[in-house]
């Protein structure tokens, strides 16, 4: 084999992985930081859902309060009909 073809990308990254697996120190740094990968999307995990458990009662609140202010409208909304229908029949038997 020619120095060239020792260059090439296929061979490096063959290499670099062969390393890789046959250092102690590589092994280690690579199971440390898989670790810690792991122990950080556990956190993260743990952090997002515990937002999203402290926030649902104020959603359900939110969501209870809009509800009546649009029940509300509703209720006004009929009864600004009814009173405007009730209003026109008596203007037009005039």
């Amino acid at each position: 084999m020619a120095l060239e073809d020792y260059l090439e990308s296929e061979v490096v990254v063959a290499v670099a992985a062969t390393a890789a697996i046959l250092s102690p120190r590589a092994r280690k740094v690579l199971r440390r930081g898989a670790v810690y990968g792991v122990a950080g999307a556990l956190m993260a995990g743990d952090a997002v859902s515990s937002v999203v458990r402290s926030a649902a009662p104020g959603v359900q609140q939110a969501a209870a309060s809009a509800a009546s202010v649009v029940e509300d409208a509703a209720q006004r909304a009929r009864a600004a009909t009814e009173g405007g229908g009730d209003a026109q029949s008596t203007s037009s038997e005039s």
